[in-house]
């Protein structure tokens, strides 16, 4: 039973990640503009994880990168499947390493994150289960799922 709620609120949380867009408009509908690629989220790696893994990640319009000057507000979080905030990865690698990815401001560029498995704020380590995990860079979000096996 517990394992059908887990599963249910993980649908949730990520289907709240989806972009819904409902217009009322009278004639044949058209194809909206497709906004600039703001980057991309890969899936973790190792998964399933224990006790570490690492999250690739692209901000911008990777490789292009049309814009160098550009800034973008980038965070990474890891929920638990009630929806709560579980933990923030670091940066690893580059400017800014070691750094939690909470409203980091970074260039246009291929990153990696890394999360050590603890709990935030905690030493505890992540229990067994199914984590969705959500990228936001300026206010768009990407979002997958790891899993944790002890």
């Amino acid at each position: 039973m517990r394992s059908r709620w887990t599963a249910l609120l993980a649908v949730l949380v990520l289907a709240g990640l989806t972009p819904q867009r409902v217009d009322a408009q009278s004639g044949p509908p058209q194809t909206p503009p497709r906004p600039p690629v703001m980057g991309g989220l890969q899936q973790n790696f190792p998964n399933p994880m224990n006790p570490s893994t690492k999250i690739p990640f692209t901000v911008g319009d990777f490789p292009t990168c049309s814009d160098r000057s550009r800034r973008y507000t980038v965070s990474l979080t890891i929920f638990n499947s009630l929806a709560q905030k579980y933990a923030v990865p670091v940066l690893q690698g580059g400017v800014g390493e070691g750094q939690p990815l909470t409203k980091l401001r970074l260039e246009c560029g291929e990153y990696v994150a890394y999360w050590n498995g603890k709990v935030l704020n905690t030493n505890r380590e992540a229990a067994s289960g199914v984590y969705p995990y959500v990228l936001e860079i300026d206010g768009h979000k990407f979002g997958k799922k790891m899993l944790v096996a002890k």
